[in-house]
C-alpha cells in the first residue's frame, strides 16, 4: 500500500467536477439547464424533457423561464398546444449555450484530472 491508502501501480480513483457559471448579470448557468435544454431538443417537449429528467413540469418551467429571460435573447421557442399538442425547440443561443457549457466543462474535467493524478 502507499501512503494514499492505494495498491502499487493502482489507478487513483475518477475525478469528477460540479460546473455552475455564474456571470455578474445574475445569470447562471449549470447542469440542471444544460440536460434540460439538451433533452428539449432530443424530445421537442419541455413536459417530456421534464419526464425524461425525473423533475417536476413547475421546476422545468422555472428553469426555461431563467434561460429565456436572459440579455441574449431566448434559448427556446415554443408553441402552444393544440390538436397535435405544443412543443418547444432550440434557438441558435440555445445550442450556443450548450456547446459553450461542455466545452469549458470538457476542459475542467480535463485539468482537474491531470492535477489530481499528478498530485497523487
Amino acid at each position: 500500500m502507499t501512503s494514499h491508502g492505494r495498491r502499487k501501480g493502482e489507478s487513483p480513483a475518477p475525478v469528477g467536477a460540479f460546473l455552475r457559471i455564474h456571470l455578474d448579470t445574475g445569470f447562471s448557468i449549470g447542469p440542471g439547464k444544460i440536460a434540460l435544454l439538451e433533452q428539449i431538443d432530443a424530445t421537442g417537449s419541455l413536459s417530456q424533457a421534464a419526464r425524461v429528467l425525473g423533475m417536476s413540469y413547475r421546476r422545468a418551467w422555472t428553469l426555461l423561464d431563467a434561460l429565456n429571460s436572459g440579455r441574449w435573447g431566448p434559448a427556446t421557442t415554443t408553441s402552444v398546444g393544440g390538436s397535435g399538442g405544443g412543443g418547444a425547440a432550440l434557438t441558435d443561443f440555445g445550442r450556443k449555450l450548450i456547446r459553450l457549457y461542455r466545452d469549458i466543462e470538457s476542459n475542467v474535467l480535463s485539468l482537474s484530472r491531470s492535477k489530481v493524478k499528478a498530485a497523487l
